[in-house]
């Protein structure tokens, strides 16, 4: 019997866990996917924003597709706001890789794409206050990635001095944020001539 998947894309809102069901012992009051959608059984997020990062998450129920997303073939976008006014040499550092910790080891990130954005995006979510000025100056940065390591960007920018504030993933291959936090929309495919 030939199965009919479904997909969906999401913009997943700040402080949700992009899982289904919160699996430590203590029971908490964590806000999980699950109370955004009726999603279909077998549902599974393609890979994972940690629970204070925002944006863009696909969805779907076939593991296919998941496997090609999560490969180093397909780019994620991510605008990060960072402690401080950020500068060419700290993104340049970023584009021929820095080294971070992983599973206990030090890892040298691959190259990526990274610039600074002039100007504060504009985002389809909630605008956040992530602190004053009195706390100094904040700036935003692109950070493009073929890779998906442990709260990559987050390591990334403090390794060059810069910790991230705020982080939203803007795009996936050509799919890119454009539905208010929160909001699912249903699609046919993700992939296009893959």
């Amino acid at each position: 019997m030939n199965k009919k998947h479904r997909h969906f894309i999401l913009n997943k809102p700040y402080n949700y866990l992009s899982q289904f069901v919160y699996e430590l012992k203590r029971k908490s009051s964590k806000n999980l996917l699950g109370q955004l959608y009726d999603f279909p059984d077998g549902i599974m997020a393609i890979g994972r924003l940690d629970e204070k990062s925002e944006g863009l998450l696909l969805l779907t129920t076939d593991g296919k597709v998941s496997h090609t997303i999560r490969s180093n073939k397909v780019e994620k976008e991510y605008y990060a706001q960072v402690d401080g006014i950020i500068n060419q040499e700290a993104i340049n550092k970023m584009k021929s890789g820095v080294e971070i910790g992983f599973n206990g080891t030090k890892y040298i990130t691959k190259p990526c794409s990274s610039f600074i954005l002039d100007k504060e995006p504009k985002l389809p979510i909630k605008n956040r206050k992530v602190r004053d000025k009195r706390h100094g100056p904040k700036s935003w940065v692109s950070i493009t990635l073929t890779e998906g390591k442990f709260r990559q960007v987050r390591k990334m920018t403090a390794a060059v001095g810069f910790p991230t504030l705020r982080l939203v993933r803007v795009r996936i291959d050509s799919i890119t944020l454009d539905i208010n936090a929160g909001e699912v929309v249903e699609v046919v495919s993700f992939i296009k001539n893959k």
